[in-house]
């Protein structure tokens, strides 16, 4: 016999996250945080210049960002009707079904995880030339990343304004320094002439443009987080609409000016021989030709604190998702608590922080690749995941205005929802036909299609959960993709229904 929901109501000060803490510019600081510009810039830039030898990249990173736009008109329309920490799971939860959600779940915690662990792998290349430079010291990678994890740690636990407000510093002087880098670039063209080569059709539509969206749109990965921060904002409503639009912008804008300007400083033509042989060190080596070595230690130094904002920025993310799912009892309900003083999602801030100290001391042990192995290998496999969800959620978007807000334009409910899940479907295919090119491995390599699988094999699982959960467990089923809404008690002489939402009632899945 399937068991009742229980009328016991959950504490509302344990299972909601602190309200009214972050405006526009905290959400949009997490988001850019994520993005990591120079980051991207240092190194997905460069890499996309060496190894796959397109010089439209910059002409790519608008191409996409006009897609991701696209993607947000329906998507910022659903945030203002579910103001949700588990954003792309309630999203496709409520348009696609509950099953499908917790399929969806899975997914975005392998993802998200393998975005914040991944970034321990390359903490310690990021100290280095910083280290050598200005103690003229070395040390071994895990020591910096355990230095990295306790930072990431202890601010995962306090208040999440006071994470926006340190996000914040590292996020305004790391653009500030890729400014610089960019407008010298663009004040010493090769040859005398600056060129607009980059941004020519002729110059992207050419074998290997599928790799090259690929990867302009995985440096856009993080823009998407704007909605998991939407129940700590003071006007969700308004907030996540601003902080999505806002943050594709500047990093389309960043990113197009600084993988442009490269093109110039080097000329066109040597772009891709030179980005090939100096890889990350290329920016850097730019800078110390144009603007001396005082700069470049600057630009190295804000490098690492790069990498640390973008780790402090996916722990909060992921901590969300977890948290999310633990106050709907879809994961055990101690995830779904959170600190009476911070406000913070303290077990899940716990157990992703558990998490991470475990793979950097499984890789210290086994003495494996921190660069290949984990940051890089895990970021791709990361970015890939959190696509995978895009891509689902824009249909999912077009599935529930179909059910729910016939008052919305046709625009914002259909035909924006409707081009942009053509199009990201398109991507999301490149990426898996491309995968292997994503990852530098051989065609033949386990990961190439290991890592497809294995997200395959997550969303079933949770597919089959979401089934398990509404055959035995109806009341927790019927709190799935509610979010706040979810503490609620569900009545029990109606196991598995829902009450209907303030403005409307919508189809039940």
């Amino acid at each position: 016999m399937p068991s009742t929901a229980t009328t016991e109501k959950p504490s509302n000060v344990s299972e909601a996250l602190a309200r009214g803490r972050l405006g526009v510019p905290s959400v949009v600081f997490f988001v850019l945080s994520a993005a990591a510009p120079l980051t991207v810039v240092a190194g997905v830039v460069t890499t996309g210049y060496g190894v796959i030898g397109v010089l439209g990249i910059p002409l790519a990173f608008l191409i996409v960002a006009a897609l991701l736009a696209l993607f947000s008109v329906g998507y910022v329309t659903m945030a203002r009707r579910l103001a949700n920490a588990g954003a792309l799971y309630s999203y496709i939860s409520r348009g696609l079904g509950r099953p499908a959600g917790v399929g969806a779940a899975w997914v975005a915690l392998l993802a998200y995880n393998a975005l914040q662990v991944g970034l321990y792998g390359t903490i310690g290349a990021a100290a280095e030339p910083v280290l050598d430079r200005l103690f003229g010291v070395g040390v071994q990678w895990w020591v910096v990343a355990l230095s990295a994890w306790a930072v990431v740690a202890v601010l995962g636990l306090l208040r999440i304004d006071i994470n926006g407000k340190v996000l914040a510093v590292l996020l305004l002087a790391e653009i500030a320094v890729v400014l610089v880098f960019d407008l010298a670039q663009l004040g010493n063209p090769a040859g005398g002439e600056v060129s607009f080569a980059a941004f020519a059709p002729e110059n992207l539509f050419v074998p290997g443009l599928g790799a090259v969206l690929v990867l302009a749109i995985l440096g856009f990965v993080g823009f998407e987080a704007a909605v998991v921060f939407s129940e700590e904002s003071k006007d969700p409503r308004r907030t996540v609409k601003v902080a999505t639009y806002l943050s594709i912008a500047i990093i389309a804008g960043l990113y197009a000016l600084s993988s442009w300007s490269m093109t110039v400083a080097v000329g066109p033509d040597q772009i891709s021989a030179q980005a090939g042989e100096q890889s990350v060190g290329l920016i850097f080596n730019l800078a110390a030709e144009h603007l001396g070595d005082t700069v470049v230690t600057v630009g190295q130094v804000l490098f690492l604190t790069s990498v640390v904002a973008a780790m402090i920025s996916f722990h909060n993310t992921t901590a969300r998702y977890a948290f999310a799912l633990g106050r709907e009892r879809v994961l055990p309900a101690a995830f779904g608590r959170t600190s009476p003083s911070s406000g913070a999602p303290r077990a899940a801030s716990l157990a992703q922080s558990t998490l991470g100290l475990a793979v950097i001391l499984l890789y210290a042990v086994n003495g494996w690749d921190p660069i290949v192995q984990l940051f890089f290998w895990c970021g791709t496999s990361g970015s890939f995941g959190v696509l995978l969800l895009i891509a689902t959620t824009s249909v999912a978007v077009i599935a529930y205005f179909a059910h729910n807000g016939r008052e919305e334009s046709l625009w914002r409910r259909a035909v924006a929802p409707g081009v942009a899940a053509v199009a990201l479907l398109g991507v999301f295919t490149l990426a898996v036909l491309n995968f292997a090119d994503l990852l530098g491995v051989p065609a033949d390599h386990t990961l190439r299609w290991g890592i497809p699988i294995a997200y395959l094999v997550a969303a079933l699982l949770g597919v089959v959960w979401g089934l398990v959960l509404r055959s035995r467990r109806p009341g927790i089923y019927a709190r799935i993709g509610l979010g706040a809404e979810s503490v609620a008690t569900v009545p029990p002489e109606m196991p598995g229904s829902l009450p209907a939402a303030p403005e409307r009632a919508e189809t039940r899945r």
